[in-house]
Formats: C-alpha cells, structure tokens, sequence
C-alpha cells in the first residue's frame, strides 16, 4: 500500500526547473493578463466570447453568480480564463446536448487539476480520464447502481430511512424541542453508501467510523471546487510548495490509508473463508484478475462510491428540510396526498412511489433550486472541436452552468421561487428525463450530463424518495421560532448546504408515535447518535 502514498516533501523538486517555469511565466507577463485570441487551425473559428480580461486569483466567493452574469454578458456558451487555463461555460440546455451528449467521445475527459491527479490519482469513476480504466469502472458503477442492483439491496434503503426518522423523533424529544437536522441526513446517505460499497454500516466499528468522519469532512469539497483552487490555473504553483497541494496529498493518503485499511480487512475474511455480505469490494476482489483491476483501483472506487453519495444526497435532505417549514401550504399539500394514498395506518414504501406524484414533484423542485453541486464535475475536451461558429481547444475545461440553467425564466417562470407544482404533470424519473430527446423538457440537471452523468441517480431517487416521504408522512415541520431559517446563507465552494439551523418535528397523529416506538426496539444498538 505504502507505494500508493504521495510525497508532500519538496526536496526532491530540481532548482532548474523552478528557475525555467519562473522565467517563462516572467517572458509571459504583459499577455498574461488578457485573454488569448486562440483560433481554429481548420477553421479559424475563435473562441466563444467572454471576459476580456483574464481571472488571476480564484472565485471563492459564490462562483455560480460569477457564471451567471457572464451568461447574461456572453450568451449560452462563453469562455473564461483562469489563469493560463481556458474554461468554456455552457449554460443552455440544447448546447449541453450538444456538446456533452452529441459529441461525447470529445468532450468526457478530465483535466490534470488537483482533485483528479492528487487526490484521486485519476481514478474512481469520477477523475479517471476519458480511457478504457474509465469504461472499466463505468460499467462496474452501472451495475453496482442500477435498478435491478438497488432491488438487491432495498432493504438497506428502508432501513436507513427508519433509523433517520427515528432519530430525528427520539433526539426531538417527540417535537418537544428543535433539532440541527444536517448530522442525521448525512448518517443516513453514508450508511447507504457504506453498505452498497463494503457491505456493513459504520456503527461500532473504530475502522468504519473513520470512513465516517472522511465522509463529512469538508476538506475533499474546500480542495475541488474549479474556480476556487489557484492551483488548477496557474501553472507555476506546482514547482513551488503550496499549502493547497499539501493538503491535497494529505488527504489523497488519509483516503488510501483508510479504504486501504477496509480492503484489507475485506479480502482477510474472503481468504479465510469468512462470509462477507455482497457488496462492491467483495465483487472488486472476485473479478479483480478478469477485469485487470489493481489494488489501488479497487481502493479508490469503494471511497467514489461511498463519498460521491454522501454530499449531494445528504446535502439535497439538508436543504429539504430547511424549505419545508417556510412552505406551510406545500407541507400541508404533500400530506394531504400521503393521506390519501397511503392513509395513517402504514408509512410510505418503494411501491407507492408512482402513486405520490407531488412528492417527487418536491424532489424536483428542492434538486432544480438547490442543486448539490451548482457547476458537477468539469469535463475536458480531448481534441479539438469547432461548434456553431466557435472554437473549443484541445485541453479546455469544459463545465455546466447549472444555476444558469436552473434560473431561466423560460423554462421556469418564477425560477427564485420554491414551487412544486411546476412539476406537476412530469411522471419521469429524472434519469429517464435525462434521456428525453429535448433537452428544453429534462426535469433538471442536477446530475450532470452526457457519458459522464452521475450512475447514482437512481439510488439518489429511491433515498431520497423515502426520506422524504416519511418525514413529511410523520411529521409537521416548524421553525423553531428563536431561531429562524435564513436560507441566503449557506457553505460550500463546490458543494452548497445550508449553515446550520433547527426544525421543530412535530408528530402529525398518533400513530406516529406507536409506529416509531415500535421502530425505537427494532433500531436499538443502531448508530443513532453518531454525529452527537
């Protein structure tokens, strides 16, 4: 394992290569700071338009807003440098067809920023290159996450779901006092994704509950964004020491170590005979010689696979829960329809999914307003490409505007407005809307778009389905009037969540109670309070 660790020492950096690159950068001074005019060999069609001058410092501060007005500014696609890296903004839905879906095979690369070579070392799914390791862990991911995959392990979804009302019943005080909500959301997603991925939950296991607190450690979000890191954009950075580049290395480590450490442990108990639970690890370790998978492979698509899955879909429940309570008559509509689908005698399950349409019409609305990640992960074109008019460079950082996309007035009138009705009618789930064949009809694009789109959006569905429709089932949520919501404030570069607030979950009838009491003996010993 040691051989996968990186070296945060500098020592070993050549003097001569730091004089070379500083006197280049110094040759390129004057130009630097104003945006090249870079042309179509073929063509010579220019760049898409955008900001004369260049972005020398990063964008720490509400990028998405950044994006938006130059998408007022420059139209649907425009370019923008950061630093001596060129990014090309999409931020229409028929461009993101054509570019991301249409022309694929060009655009589904990755750059060599920070979060793909260090931290990830181009691996998992998410930073592997456009290449045959990425085909490779594609396909895994789309087996491991589709529909019949989730049918496997459902039961592993329902039961998260209870622990997390549950808790939020129990550590409420049965809504006799307010409750930070954000801790037990993130429990849920991760326990989900634990068990998909190595097969068992976090609770009392000191090795488990370090994945945990990787999971909800902020440092892998602070380190990724793609306008906020410095050290994606101005190449001289990386032959000099950087605390960025360190803590990236850093964390690169902790997440080999730890999942390294989960492997391990994994592959004892097959070795030995034990039973190990069906799970991704066990799968990668049975076919690790047919798929030609090597240890660090493996390592790196268990840790994609849990932490990809935390972040946005607990983030997605934070923001949920922050909404409902300043949306009475949405509550009040939500329930109505639970009320008359599934009545008071039983709680929702998979099976009515179909029948409560306003639900998922409020799944829509809090992913379209809210969306986990405003700018997902940024692809890269491989080659070059003209388009419409306009040239798109070989290496260009190519990224979705989705707060754009999510705020046209067009395709959504009224688009600062919490609003489900808008989705009133959209029966799809959103990975069969992300196959419609205009792009102007797809729900949202919260889960990115073309080859390289998120695999997890049918389990980010069902979780969420669940979450929300027990909560809203069991509970009527209030403010806690001392300390009110304010959703204008949120954390977060690549990654939004609310800061930190309360709700009050107040039980809607009595047979909540008897039902979550009945949960209460079902859930004991569980991790309820791993975050307290």
């Amino acid at each position: 394992m040691a051989s996968y660790l990186l070296d945060a020492s500098w020592s070993q950096l050549a003097l001569g290569a730091a004089v070379a690159a500083g006197t280049a950068t110094i040759a390129q001074v004057g130009p630097f700071f104003f945006a090249k005019d870079l042309r179509s060999k073929a063509t010579n069609n220019p760049l898409p338009p955008g900001p004369r001058l260049r972005h020398l410092f990063p964008i720490t501060h509400k990028p998405e807003l950044v994006l938006h007005d130059y998408a007022q500014q420059y139209g649907s696609l425009f370019s923008l440098w950061m630093g001596a890296k060129l990014f090309i903004v999409i931020s229409d839905p028929q461009v993101a067809r054509d570019l991301l879906t249409n022309a694929g095979a060009i655009m589904s690369s990755r750059s060599p920023s920070l979060k793909n070579t260090t931290i990830l070392a181009h691996r998992g799914i998410t930073a592997s290159r456009y290449d045959d390791r990425w085909r490779l862990h594609r396909r895994i991911g789309n087996y491991s996450l589709s529909i019949k995959a989730i049918d496997s392990y459902a039961h592993v979804l329902d039961y998260e779901a209870s622990v997390f009302v549950h808790s939020l019943y129990d550590v409420g005080k049965k809504g006799a006092q307010s409750v930070n909500p954000m801790r037990y959301a993130g429990r849920f997603a991760f326990n989900n994704m634990l068990t998909i991925s190595v097969g068992t939950r976090s609770a009392n296991d000191p090795m488990l509950e370090k994945t945990l607190d990787l999971a909800m450690d902020s440092e892998f979000m602070e380190l990724t964004g793609p306008l906020c890191n410095e050290t994606d954009f101005i190449p001289i950075l990386k032959y000099f020491p950087n605390k960025k580049r360190n803590r990236a290395i850093a964390l690169h480590n902790k997440i080999v170590g730890i999942y390294g450490d989960v492997y391990n442990s994994i592959k004892t108990k097959i070795d030995n005979g034990e039973g190990v639970p069906d799970c991704l690890v066990r799968s990668l370790i049975e076919s690790s010689e047919i798929e030609k998978l090597d240890w660090l492979d493996t390592v790196l698509l268990a840790a994609a696979f849990t932490m990809g899955g935390v972040h946005s879909t607990s983030g997605v429940i934070d923001w949920f829960l922050a909404l409902i309570p300043l949306h009475p008559e949405v509550q009040r509509k939500a329930q109505e329809e639970l009320d008359r689908v599934v009545g008071r005698e039983r709680w929702p399950n998979a099976v009515d999914e179909n029948n409560l349409p306003y639900i998922r019409a409020i799944i829509k609305e809090v992913e379209r307003m809210h969306a986990p990640f405003w700018i997902p992960a940024p692809h890269c074109a491989s080659e070059d490409y003209d388009y419409n008019g306009m040239f798109i460079p070989k290496d260009a950082v190519v990224i979705l505007n989705c707060y754009t996309m999510h705020h046209n007035e067009t395709r959504y009138p009224d688009p600062y407005k919490f609003n489900p009705d808008r989705y009133v009618g959209d029966n799809l789930t959103s990975e069969d809307s992300a196959k419609l064949l205009d792009p102007f009809a797809r729900d949202h694009w919260a889960f990115g778009a073309g080859r390289r789109i998120c695999p997890g959006m049918a389990v980010a569905e069902r979780e969420l389905f669940l979450a929300f429709s027990r909560i809203l089932w069991s509970f009527n949520l209030k403010q806690d009037p001392k300390e009110p919501i304010d959703l204008n404030r949120y954390r977060g570069r690549a990654a939004r969540t609310p800061l930190a607030y309360k709700v009050i979950f107040e039980p809607r009838h009595d047979k909540v109670h008897q039902m979550l009491a009945e949960i209460g003996e079902t859930v004991a010993g569980a991790d309820e309070h791993a975050f307290t």
